[in-house]
């Protein structure tokens, strides 16, 4: 979809990536004018230096491009989109910073603008290692839904930067304003999180998973994993591929059952990514493994994976969708040898094992229980 946003510095054209014809969805929402609207008639200062953190798409960014603003985000998807954004609005290369959340950030920060992420953890990791750039004369401005705001959400501002209102809604939209307080002590970065994995799982049991803020179930191994982990194939060695890892504990529990894997471990997140690689080496893996944020399995040669693990998500930011679950399956049927398989857990009313005929031509239910089912498919 290629639309336009108005906005009081033009109205850029901007799109969602990877762009797909039959994707509806716009690449901004209320909150992204709303809060471009404030800046503009409140008059806020913009020579500075203006961090803009966890821009959906780019919507911020592409608008606020002549001021030259650094992007932070956790999603390569939305990094992405940004560039192609950016070029379509004939933005110079270099005129906007694009850095991850695992990156350092800014050390003065005179703007500061955060898209309230889905994530309370990822909110509270940026806020704290955003801080020290941070001081009295710091415009912080929040933005996003009326159901993506709530009290903790509040709380984290005013915990972390100092004392925190919110605007009216406009077109359920909200605004976050925050007033830096130099002299609040704050808390340290719980980040990233450490656990120990239970009995019951296969060869990963009393294993150690890490978690970077952000990662699905950050503080506990999320149920669906948990049965997928029950149910995995034998090992069978050859080039085997977690995608969308999470914090990579299904990769791992391959390495650790087959030493003679080869296991890449891809998501869009780079927080996930991260994870994955920390929860790999925490176990001691001897086996080789690969690490890799990208879009799916873009980029890997056809033909050339032998075993694709998936616990696809079905929701992009607020919205219900199945067009990530599609992309990964007809990128794993791509990337698949003749023989290969693709492995996915999801829950039951997903009802995937229609995708996954229509695709491979079969599917086979492994394991299921009342909530979650396994399904395998074969590339012929």
């Amino acid at each position: 979809m290629n639309d336009r946003m108005t906005t009081p510095w033009g109205e850029p054209a901007l799109t969602r990536f990877p762009e797909d014809p039959r994707d509806r969805l716009r690449a901004w929402d209320a909150s992204d004018e709303y809060l471009l609207r404030h800046l503009a008639g409140e008059r806020v200062p913009l020579d500075g230096t203006v961090v803009v953190v966890g821009d959906r798409w780019g919507a911020l960014v592409t608008a606020l491009a002549a001021h030259r603003p650094v992007q932070i985000t956790d999603s390569y998807l939305a990094q992405e989109a940004t560039r192609a954004n950016l070029a379509r609005a004939g933005v110079e290369p270099g005129a906007v910073r694009l850095l991850t959340t695992q990156d350092p950030p800014p050390e003065r920060i005179d703007v500061l603008l955060v898209r309230v992420p889905k994530s309370l953890a990822l909110l509270e990791d940026q806020l704290l290692r955003l801080a020290p750039g941070v001081h009295a004369g710091t415009v912080v401005v929040g933005a996003g839904m009326v159901k993506e705001i709530h009290t903790s959400t509040l709380q984290l501002f005013e915990r972390i930067l100092g004392p925190t209102r919110t605007s009216l809604a406009e077109k359920k939209a909200r605004l976050i304003f925050c007033t830096p307080d130099a002299a609040l002590e704050r808390p340290a970065n719980p980040w990233p999180y450490v656990y120990t994995l239970p009995d019951g799982i296969g060869p990963a049991a009393h294993g150690t998973v890490v978690n970077h803020a952000g990662v699905f179930c950050a503080d506990r191994l999320d149920i669906g994993t948990r049965f997928f982990l029950r149910h995995l194939p034998d090992g069978r060695g050859g080039r085997v591929v977690d995608l969308g890892c999470g914090n990579g504990v299904v990769g791992t529990s391959v390495a650790l059952a087959d030493p003679g894997a080869e296991v890449l471990f891809v998501d869009e997140s780079f927080q996930a990514v991260a994870s994955a690689e920390a929860t790999y080496k925490a176990n001691g893996v001897p086996g080789h493994a690969e690490f890799r944020v990208g879009d799916g399995l873009a980029g890997v040669p056809s033909g050339s994976v032998d075993l694709v693990l998936t616990n696809p998500p079905f929701h992009s930011h607020q919205a219900t969708t199945d067009a990530t679950a599609w992309r990964m399956f007809t990128g794993a049927r791509r990337t698949l040898r003749p023989g290969g398989e693709l492995w996915v857990v999801g829950n039951r009313h997903l009802g995937y094992h229609v995708k996954l005929r229509k695709l491979f031509g079969n599917s086979r239910l492994v394991a299921s229980d009342p909530k979650f089912v396994v399904l395998k498919a074969v590339k012929r």
